[in-house]
């Protein structure tokens, strides 16, 4: 099974600031490289990165790490546009594709095989969701079928619509698996992250604008 994936990685991160959580620090090293790192050391063959906001700071970082970035010229337009930008860019040829946020610090290589396991393994459905006591939550993973029907329908079609229209297509896998819901969005995401986790989240520092 060939699987491709997304990462959003455009966002303002306006409840934190006007911070890149892609570049949150966890144990020194930025979001953006842990993610491509799971997603490697999980198998997975090609990686798209879609950047919008602070563009000038993550794509430094992943320059060289063998992933294809997208740049949102209107990450204003709101996420859908990013997420319609990394499908378009992933394209049709995968069996498989995870849409992956930037801003869920825990997400590592055996969270990416149990979620292609349990896609791999499913009876139905065509886009498989996380759900952790009763709470969806992400990556989500799209079928090739889903993909190409999501491209066949237009630009106005992203993947959260496209399962909003096609809910029988939506599976959930159950798991107790807290790192599929944990994400952080304020400051106070951060303190709460350290205080359940044991682990600081550093916010990323602002380039000097006289460099």
């Amino acid at each position: 099974m060939r699987i491709g994936a997304v990462v959003l990685a455009a966002g303002q991160g306006s409840r934190m600031g006007n911070q890149a959580k892609a570049m949150l620090q966890l144990q020194g090293v930025p979001l953006i490289k842990r993610h491509l790192a799971a997603l490697r050391s999980a198998g997975i063959e090609e990686i798209v990165i879609v950047t919008g906001y602070h563009y000038e700071q993550i794509e430094p970082v992943v320059q060289g790490l063998a992933a294809q970035v997208v740049r949102n010229p209107n990450p204003s337009v709101g996420q859908a546009s990013s997420v319609r930008l990394g499908v378009a860019a992933i394209g049709d040829r995968f069996d498989a594709v995870i849409m992956m946020l930037c801003d869920q610090p825990l997400i590592n290589e055996h969270d990416i095989e149990e979620l292609v396991a349990a896609f791999v393994n499913r009876s139905h459905g065509e886009i498989l969701v996380p759900l952790v006591n009763k709470t969806r939550g992400n990556p989500a993973v799209f079928s090739g079928k889903a993909i190409r029907e999501i491209l066949a329908q237009g630009p106005d079609m992203y993947c959260r619509k496209y399962m909003d229209q096609n809910p029988e297509s939506v599976i959930f896998f159950e798991t107790n698996n807290d790192h599929f819901i944990t994400d952080v969005d304020t400051l106070d995401d951060l303190a709460n992250f350290e205080k359940k986790w044991g682990y600081r989240l550093a916010l990323p520092e602002t380039p000097n604008p006289t460099d």
